[in-house]
């Protein structure tokens, strides 16, 4: 059984949807065994609570650097001998030292089909506006391995969400959550947790 934790700096619907997936038997071979915040009230550890899930506060001003906030969140991490960690609404770009420390044991959802809106600057809502002003016809989510580059790891799973008429970003928001990241989220955990993932020339390859 495959540990998990999940970073989160909100409201946590992400991690709402993977505590869903874990009790409805979606992630199999997982367990959500931390939920860390970087956030001091952050609504994802009111859920981490509810559910029974261990939970963590570290705050980056506390720790004084990027450095000691990282070297934290790696102690809780070991602390809960951690073998998978997933980003689900973490607003904190993590350094390379962080990432090369666990490759291909990150994943992230992003709100958009990568590479189109995503890197620097592009999180949350601005993803949306970005998309609409743009005019595509088309979004939705991906979800990918993190490495030191912002949304720059392999690709593991992509769905495609319909942009409408009328839509506005946060209609649209709405909609490649329910649509897209509620689901390719627990599908990639459960995917990792089986041992199911290869990459090779930075390609994600799926086994059965």
């Amino acid at each position: 059984m495959k540990r998990i934790a999940v970073l989160v700096s909100g409201g946590g619907t992400n991690l709402q949807a993977l505590i869903d997936a874990e009790k409805n038997g979606i992630i199999k071979n997982g367990n959500i065994s931390l939920v860390i915040s970087n956030v001091k009230g952050a609504y994802a550890l009111e859920r981490a609570r509810m559910n029974g899930i261990a939970s963590a506060v570290v705050l980056k001003k506390e720790c004084g650097s990027q450095e000691a906030f990282e070297q934290n969140i790696i102690a809780l991490l070991r602390e809960h001998e951690i073998d998978l960690i997933v980003l689900a609404g973490f607003m904190s770009i993590l350094s390379e030292e962080f990432t090369k420390a666990f490759p291909h044991r990150i994943i992230n959802v992003h709100p958009s089909l990568i590479p189109s809106f995503c890197g620097k600057g592009f999180y949350g809502l601005h993803v949306h506006e970005k998309a609409l002003e743009y005019g595509v016809k088309v979004t939705g989510a991906t979800v990918h391995f993190v490495n030191e580059i912002p949304d720059g790891g392999e690709i593991i799973l992509q769905r495609a969400v319909e942009v409408k008429e009328g839509d506005t970003p946060e209609s649209l928001q709405k909609r490649v959550m329910v649509e897209a990241e509620w689901n390719i989220l627990p599908e990639a955990v459960s995917l990792f947790c089986q041992d199911r993932l290869t990459v090779e020339n930075n390609i994600v390859h799926i086994g059965e």
